[in-house]
């Protein structure tokens, strides 16, 4: 029987899961979030650090299809879980998805800072609710706030990629 000291050992626990359809394995101190993994270690920023409390949505992610906040997710939670951020929405070469196109053709963003977010959470909508009500979208987009918009232009992106799903039905 090996001694303790001859056991190899690392530092933090292994992380296993799925980002943007890549397969990962980090090592991460189990009291890390998911959102320093994600802009940390993996660089992947376009998920942004704004209340880090779960209050406006800056930082939401999609794990296993629902909109989560990363600011909120530890990284035990992400074990053996699909996780897909604003970068992995997006096809190959520059082929931007159906939900980031609308956001880019009806100007819903201005500074950009919560678009990703907003992105995320409406994508999570349409693929359960292709045809969703204006409660629906109101419902989805609470947990995502913007200082810039006035919601305007993020209404009308929203309208834009339902209208785009049920053309291409």
């Amino acid at each position: 029987m090996k001694k303790l000291s001859e056991l190899q050992h690392f530092p933090h626990p292994m992380f296993n899961c799925t980002v943007n359809d890549e397969p990962l394995a980090l090592h991460v101190p189990a009291s890390k979030r998911l959102l320093s993994i994600l802009r940390e270690d993996l660089l992947l920023t376009g998920t942004k650090v704004a209340c880090e409390i779960g209050r406006c949505g800056a930082c939401m992610v999609l794990i296993d299809g629902k909109p989560v906040n990363a600011c909120l997710t530890m990284a035990y939670q992400c074990a053996g879980k699909r996780i897909t951020t604003i970068e992995g929405l997006a096809g190959e070469g520059d082929d931007l998805h159906p939900v980031q196109q609308a956001f880019l053709m009806e100007g819903g963003y201005q500074c950009g800072y919560c678009t990703p977010g907003m992105i995320v959470s409406v994508t999570a909508l349409l693929k359960e609710n292709p045809n969703p009500t204006q409660a629906d979208v109101e419902e989805a987009l609470s947990g995502n706030l913007c200082r810039c918009t006035g919601y305007g232009g993020i209404r009308r992106a929203v309208q834009h990629a339902i209208e785009q799903g049920r053309d291409s039905t």
